[in-house]
């Protein structure tokens, strides 16, 4: 339950660096670098839960899509850290471009991380308990 917050927050940051690109106010600037902060401190601990199942369980490290999964997701973090040291210049440059498109590369790697996580489940049976419940 702990990847849902980053993933809210990467995406905000995006709407916040087009709302600043837009308008031009610093506001929304400040936005996108409390999400990118609040994102990256709550992916800290996804990132544990999500190294647990991984490295618990050798038939997820069988599943292609999982390493898939993974790689991407290390890979959106990687870009969030540069996006955050980005996000802590000033003014204009802080957002407009590298923030800008930075964020928009994160959304779409998490965009395709989502849906390989999804199959996970719901394809392959990942954190899906086997059996009845009664």
């Amino acid at each position: 339950m702990l990847v849902p917050i980053p993933v809210v927050c990467f995406v905000g940051t995006l709407v916040t660096d087009i709302a600043y690109w837009i308008t031009a106010n610093m506001q929304w600037a400040n936005f996108s670098a409390w999400l990118l902060s609040v994102g990256l401190i709550v992916s800290a601990l996804a990132v544990l839960a999500g190294l647990i199942d991984f490295f618990g369980d050798r038939r997820i490290r069988e599943i292609r899509t999982a390493w898939i999964h993974a790689a991407g997701n290390a890979v959106a973090l990687a870009l969030s850290i540069v996006n955050v040291f980005v996000h802590s210049r000033d003014a204009y440059t802080s957002v407009v471009p590298t923030g800008l498109v930075l964020s928009a590369m994160v959304v779409l790697i998490l965009g395709v991380t989502g849906w390989l996580g999804a199959s996970l489940v719901h394809r392959h049976g990942v954190g899906v308990e086997v059996g009845e419940r009664t």
